[in-house]
């Protein structure tokens, strides 16, 4: 067997472990599982009184989200398009001579009729043309209901969840987690997508129409951008 050959063999073996992977699955990522309520204050904490803080309620307040474990849908309206395009344009021309004569005085030779002693000339022309072009469009709508997973001192709620369906050989999901203002939460309980800040909203699958959708790991190898060609 040659050298090459056991280092070879260990350069596919790598490969093939980091392209295999663990395809994703429901309630795998505490990011996106459904926070459960916090439990009710204790029977002591309010000292006999009717009211309880954990179950109150303003008389003129909606039933929107507003405590940790409560629910609150969000309507997907994700568009995003985006388009550059670059154009860049060089040229360049130099010329340069010499002529190295005899030895000269004042604009005279020493040496009369004496002959050049180096002479040279030379040329360049140099031009570059680039252009590039590049475009992107997504759309992504629907509703997901995530719940409030932690209220904030300011009193903005962290929310976070997933939606999965079950679609022939495979499955379909969603899943996000942000921030959003209670101002924002309409009367009946929904918000937008657009309102959700520092959102982290995947779109994904699984199963045998997303594995047919992957480009196998021996072709990623041959198109990784420090291919030499």
């Amino acid at each position: 067997m040659r050298p090459q050959t056991p280092i070879l063999l260990l350069v596919m073996l790598e490969l093939t472990a980091c392209s295999s992977f663990t395809p994703p699955q429901p309630g795998d990522s505490p990011n996106y599982r459904p926070t459960p309520p916090q439990p009710p204050l204790a029977a002591t904490a309010n000292r006999g009184a009717i009211f309880q803080a954990a179950h109150s309620q303003g008389l003129f307040e909606d039933y929107k989200a507003r405590r940790v474990g409560d629910l609150v849908q969000v309507q997907l309206a994700e568009k995003t398009n985006a388009k550059k395009s670059t154009a860049t344009s060089t040229a360049k021309t130099s010329d340069m001579s010499m002529d190295v004569s005899s030895p000269t005085i004042l604009g005279r030779n020493v040496i009369p009729g004496a002959l050049p002693l180096l002479g040279a000339a030379g040329s360049g022309d140099r031009t570059f043309d680039g252009s590039g072009d590049s475009s992107q469009s997504n759309q992504l709508s629907g509703e997901i209901t995530v719940t409030v997973a932690e209220v904030l001192p300011n009193g903005n709620l962290v929310v976070q969840g997933e939606k999965w369906l079950g679609i022939n050989q495979g499955n379909e999901f969603v899943r996000l987690r942000g921030i959003i203002r209670p101002v924002d939460i309409s009367a009946t309980n929904t918000v937008q997508s657009t309102q959700v800040a520092n959102a982290e909203l995947y779109y994904g699958g699984t199963g045998a129409v997303q594995d047919s959708n992957v480009q196998g790991w021996l072709s990623r190898f041959f198109n990784h951008p420090f291919w030499p060609i």
